[in-house]
């Protein structure tokens, strides 16, 4: 009898299920889609849609349409998030339906990287492996172990920029790429023409080349994929093993080397080296490793550039804000240069680095989400499937959470009622969010804390000694760089080259 009521119980239960889902599914495809331009019948929004800058594309839409634009690329379908609520909403409070990542057939499956950290599904098994592995090499206690190595590379970066300050980014792209390499692989960057650091450079480069909607016909058809590399018209295909082989150096490459060394003895302990050792030795494993020290350099290197050439350019702007930051930096640490440690006691620094980050966010565009099932939000119907995009800028300079947004002010993030942080935005969103923010914070509170309390940082002069104003204008891609321009850098103490153990002629 007992038995008899529990399977009437869960009957009922089970009934009343089916009735919800079949409601809720017929009010969804009653729903209207989420505003946005409108598509031609068979293309979609392809001829609406910008190769460059394209976040800036997608706030305009915003203003006519909304903080949810929807647009389509064939049958293809995209969503993008302008706001910090609908990000929130849909991309952290509903992460376990938001947090996959749209198939790449180009990147992906084409090139041969599907196993990739940032682009591997959210069903995939390797990605809570992943996951696991990152954090427990990214972790705040980890990333303490960094420091001598953070420390040493400064250094280095501070030399270079007292012997040759105009090649400023060049000692930028050393140092973010010799701090990874030494805490991925144990490999020493010895010079800005090392050979890892150039051929992974160039590999990067490749990233953005497939990135615009629309650009090729294979993401909406996938069908395409198996049209013979010879047949006209498959260029895309060729591209793909080009994209491949040029981007694969970055997770053979390193990898190789740092393994070799470890079998021979001759190593310094690194990600690689500790996890070959801990782990079960096995290809499988091997290839999980190599994915993942890969990631830290991808996710790190080309973004932490862009972080510190804005930097240099904003404190050329802004010499008030430069001369405050000082002043921090010279009362907390005197003559020294700074640690990881002094990162708490100096609030205007700290302020700075969110502000730099909101400012010139390095991933503009962050990196693409997929939803798993129909969803509703906010009346209207999101289907299963939709690309869904995170236009991180547009958030950053919502001047509704942050008013002048684009005036760069460190007192917005300070006092009893500051703005909300940016950091919630441009380290990414939910189960995908970075795991190696801290890292990242450390290293560029080092190295913009370090910068300044041993130089200053001025417009650049024409030859009749005028002040030349820099032209802000960005670059396109999956990280977005200031285009080049000139500074002075300037030694604050005649005894630079004693602090730095530089050698005089």
């Amino acid at each position: 009898m007992e038995m008899s009521r529990e399977i009437l119980v869960a009957g009922v239960l089970f009934f009343v299920a089916l009735v919800f889902l079949y409601h809720r599914s017929t009010i969804a495809k009653k729903l209207p889609l989420p505003p946005g331009p409108k598509p031609r019948f068979f293309s979609g929004n392809g001829h609406q849609l910008p190769s460059l800058k394209p976040w800036l594309t997608y706030a305009s839409w915003s203003k006519v349409y909304g903080p949810l634009v929807y647009f389509r690329t064939f049958n293809t379908r995209f969503l993008v998030l302008n706001s910090s609520k609908t990000a929130l909403d849909l991309l952290e409070t509903r992460s376990a339906i938001y947090s996959d990542r749209p198939r790449a057939w180009m990147l992906g499956v084409l090139a041969g990287r599907e196993s990739a950290v940032f682009t591997v599904s959210f069903s995939h098994p390797r990605f809570k492996i992943y996951r696991k592995l990152l954090h427990s090499g990214l972790n705040v206690r980890a990333v303490r172990e960094y420091s001598a190595i953070q420390m040493q590379e400064t250094k280095t970066l501070l030399k270079g920029l007292v012997q040759t300050p105009e090649n400023f980014v060049a000692h930028i792209k050393r140092n973010a790429g010799a701090v990874i390499l030494k805490v991925a692989y144990g490999y020493q960057v010895e010079s800005h023409d090392d050979k890892f650091v150039r051929t992974i450079e160039n590999a990067v480069k490749f990233f953005g080349a497939v990135g615009v909607p629309g650009r090729f016909w294979v993401e909406s058809f996938p069908t395409l994929r198996f049209v013979p590399d010879w047949f006209p018209g498959a260029g895309f295909k060729r591209f793909a093993k080009q994209i491949g082989r040029e981007v694969g150096v970055i997770e053979r490459v390193p990898f190789n080397w740092a393994k070799e060394q470890i079998t021979s003895g001759n190593y310094l302990e690194s990600f690689i080296s500790k996890n070959l050792q801990r782990e079960v030795q096995g290809p499988e494993m091997e290839d999980i490793l190599r994915w993942c020290s890969s990631a830290l350099y991808t996710g790190g290197a080309d973004t932490t550039v862009s972080a510190l050439t804005a930097f240099f350019l904003l404190m050329t702007l802004y010499p008030d804000i430069q001369k405050k930051a000082q002043n921090e930096i010279d009362r907390t640490i005197g003559e020294r240069l700074p640690t990881p440690e002094d990162f708490s006691s100096m609030p205007y620094l700290s302020a700075m680095l969110k502000e730099i980050l909101r400012w010139g966010p390095v991933a503009p565009l962050g990196i693409r989400h997929r939803v798993i099932k129909d969803d509703i939000y906010d009346g209207y119907f999101i289907p299963k499937g939709t690309i869904v995009i995170p236009n991180i800028w547009a958030i950053t300079h919502d001047p509704e959470i942050y008013p002048d947004p684009e005036v760069f002010d460190p007192n917005r993030h300070l006092g009893e009622q500051p703005q909300i942080d940016p950091l919630k935005f441009v380290f990414g969103f939910g189960r995908r969010g970075c795991p190696g923010s801290h890292f990242a914070e450390v290293s560029l509170f080092l190295n913009i804390s370090s910068i300044l309390a041993t130089f200053d940082i001025k417009k650049a002069l024409d030859p009749e000694g005028n002040e030349i104003e820099p032209v802000v204008e960005w670059s396109s891609g999956v990280t977005s760089h200031l285009k080049p321009f000139e500074c002075r850098i300037i030694p604050r103490s005649k005894d630079i080259h004693e602090i730095l153990d530089l050698k005089t002629e």
